[in-house]
């Protein structure tokens, strides 16, 4: 009796290796840090490139601020950036 190895598990294997090295990462495009005064604080924001505001994100903010609120200044910051 012979043992067939179906083809599609490793197909299906090789195909998720050569996808995820596809994929991009935030870090391939970090610029240096910012911050952002407040009212409440400075808040470090890590900006991406300028087509990747969705990425934009808070890295550092003060005890009293969410980390909602400081990523949504973070966006905003990022939108500023992407208009100069």
């Amino acid at each position: 009796m012979k043992t067939v190895i179906s083809s599609v598990p490793v197909l299906a294997c090789i195909a998720a290796v050569l996808v995820a090295g596809c994929v991009p990462s935030p870090e391939n495009y970090e610029t240096t840090p910012v911050q952002v005064q407040t009212d409440k604080g400075i808040v470090t924001c890590q900006l991406y490139s300028k087509d990747l505001v969705v990425w934009d994100r808070a890295i550092d903010r003060p005890n009293s601020m969410g980390v909602q609120e400081a990523d949504a200044i973070c966006k905003e910051e990022g939108k500023r950036e992407k208009r100069r």
